[in-house]
């Protein structure tokens, strides 16, 4: 499968591997100093399920130098995705299949303002990785996994095609035939632990260790669970107790990618998680005090990050 993995991080750069270990042609979008080691020496993985070199490494920072793509994984910060979408645009051909494995619930809706909706499939991913160094990629810990699905709930042939070429790159693939409920389940997790690390800059086990912190963390839960209620999306009633089963199965000192590009002075993705909770929850009448004061306590730091970067 001829196959571009658009943003090559700690998503990006794991899959894009393993899809390539597995024979497909894969072409790794990168910029900067990142790119040039990639171009140079190839794209290392090191990881906790076994180590791979993928060399010589198809990579450039411009997409418009590939044709007759099958499938593009968007592997960018959430805030980055209209911009994508864009430069993804011109290069779909009849039957390209482009998934965000982006965090954030409003992704598929991103997309389909800028690209024709037929192309986009739901995802989501869990892994726990990093860039390590230019043109090295850490997964740390977590089965890695991508779950996706048509948004229309249907289990379409090109779906059961790419379920095939997931499972047979060796990670841990799941076709779902509700895609909203899976991306909304990984949402309340992560919206869980990631804006109160940055607040706290402190790990899941620290926040964990101290019982009116891991209350604040229920409280955001409870209200992430309640604004998808309020949306229509059908989330089981035991989800936090089972969420938190696995915040508290994480190693002690896990962070989030939110709270590491925070404290690394970087714009984060604040706005698509906590900051997303609090504009729906005013859009539909249901409160988010939790979220709201974890939201605008971190808002003045995002706005600084995203002046400097202009």
């Amino acid at each position: 499968m001829n196959i571009v993995v658009y943003g090559t991080g700690g998503v990006g750069g794991y899959f894009g591997a393993r899809l390539a270990q597995s024979g497909n042609n894969v072409t790794f979008i990168a910029r900067g100093k990142h790119l040039e080691a990639i171009q140079k020496k190839g794209l290392y993985l090191k990881s906790v399920k076994g180590d791979y070199h993928v060399y010589p490494a198809n990579a450039t920072s411009s997409i418009s130098d590939v044709s007759k793509i099958d499938l593009i994984l968007i592997c960018v910060k959430t805030w980055q995705l209209p911009d994508v979408a864009k430069k993804i645009k011109p290069v779909l051909a009849e039957n390209t299949m482009v998934i965000s494995l982006l965090n954030g619930v409003e992704n598929a809706d991103v997309l389909s303002k800028i690209i024709a909706p037929k192309h986009i499939l739901g995802g989501l991913c869990k892994i726990i990785s990093k860039v390590a160094d230019y043109g090295v990629i850490h997964h740390i810990s977590y089965e890695p996994t991508i779950v996706f699905g048509e948004l229309n709930h249907e289990i379409s042939e090109r779906a059961i095609q790419l379920k095939e070429v997931f499972l047979k790159a060796g990670f841990k693939t799941i076709l779902a035939s509700n895609i909203q409920k899976e991306i909304w389940t990984k949402f309340l997790f992560i919206s869980t632990i990631s804006a109160i690390g940055a607040l706290t800059r402190a790990t899941i086990g620290e926040m964990i260790a101290i019982p009116e912190v891991k209350e604040i963390m229920i409280q955001t839960a409870h209200e992430i669970f309640e604004v998808a209620k309020a949306k229509g999306i059908d989330l089981p009633n035991d989800i936090i107790k089972k969420q938190f089963q696995i915040i508290e199965s994480q190693p002690y000192n896990t962070t989030s990618s939110l709270q590491r590009d925070m404290i690394a002075g970087k714009p984060s993705e604040l706005e698509s998680q906590n900051g997303t909770i609090v504009k729906m929850g005013k859009e539909l009448g249901v409160a988010t005090p939790v979220n709201a004061f974890i939201y605008y306590s971190l808002l003045p730091q995002e706005n600084k990050a995203r002046k400097k970067q202009h």
